[in-house]
């Protein structure tokens, strides 16, 4: 059993518009590796690629170029997709579902049956703080509640990989931390995560790696715990100038 989860190497992907011309080239000869066990961080301000790599990992849009790898499969193989779980960037969940029963419809889409999807709903609302609140409908929770609801829904098949885009996205201080803290908790059970931020800090507290896009290519890449430096003063001597991709931006988050 390979170590490499993910492996993409000289990928590419260029939108087109009606009359198929090239528009924008969103990720241009971009190459990783995300190893088992491992937080990896995508980082880089709007616009830079990470929500079209993440779609490709995910299989919902094809490269234009280069070969993409998840757990050794093509990411459109259901084996694959199988493996893994997912957070996107904005949690869509019927308000009228119950915490209870929006897990126990994710479980369903799983195929667990129902008691391993009523046992797993106990451990995951007990494990993202909500087992107190399971019977109340998810619309009238705040931004917080919903987002670890939906982070409790994409573990509740137990993924091998975790994927989490923008997790902490319009978040309060609160519930930015309390979602920093479950993911290190998955974290520390030896789950693997790949991670998107805009925010240097997210991406300091919880991650073993990290690459830096700007334009769909790779800036910097590097590990957290080698730096000997914030990753501010890393990316800012590896760059150079913050004007050469608007980093001043990116800092501020």
């Amino acid at each position: 059993m390979t170590d490499d989860i993910i492996v993409l190497t000289d990928v590419r992907k260029t939108f087109r518009d009606f009359w198929l011309r090239p528009t924008v080239a969103a990720v241009d000869g971009l190459s990783l590796t995300v190893r088992r066990g491992e937080v990896f961080g995508l980082l880089g301000p709007n616009g830079s690629g990470k929500s079209t790599t993440i779609k490709m990992i995910l299989g919902l849009l094809d490269p234009t170029g280069g070969a993409l790898r998840l757990f050794g499969r093509s990411p459109r193989s259901v084996a694959a997709r199988a493996r893994l779980g997912y957070l996107p960037e904005l949690s869509y969940l019927h308000p009228f579902l119950t915490a209870k029963e929006t897990l126990r419809y994710y479980a369903g889409l799983c195929g667990l049956d129902r008691r391993t999807a009523a046992r797993r709903t106990e451990e995951l609302l007990e494990m993202v703080g909500l087992a107190d609140v399971g019977g109340r409908p998810v619309g009238g929770f705040s931004k917080g509640m919903a987002r670890r609801v939906a982070l409790a829904a994409s573990l509740i098949g137990k993924p091998e990989l975790l994927v989490l885009d923008e997790p902490t996205s319009g978040l309060d201080p609160v519930s930015t931390k309390e979602v920093k803290t479950l993911v290190k908790t998955l974290a520390a059970g030896g789950m693997t995560i790949l991670t998107t931020s805009h925010l240097l800090g997210d991406a300091e507290d919880i991650c073993d790696r990290v690459m830096i896009l700007n334009h769909g290519k790779s800036v910097a890449e590097g590990c957290v715990d080698e730096l000997g430096a914030s990753l501010e003063d890393f990316f800012l001597a590896k760059v150079g100038k913050a004007d050469d991709f608007k980093l001043a931006e990116f800092l501020k988050g």
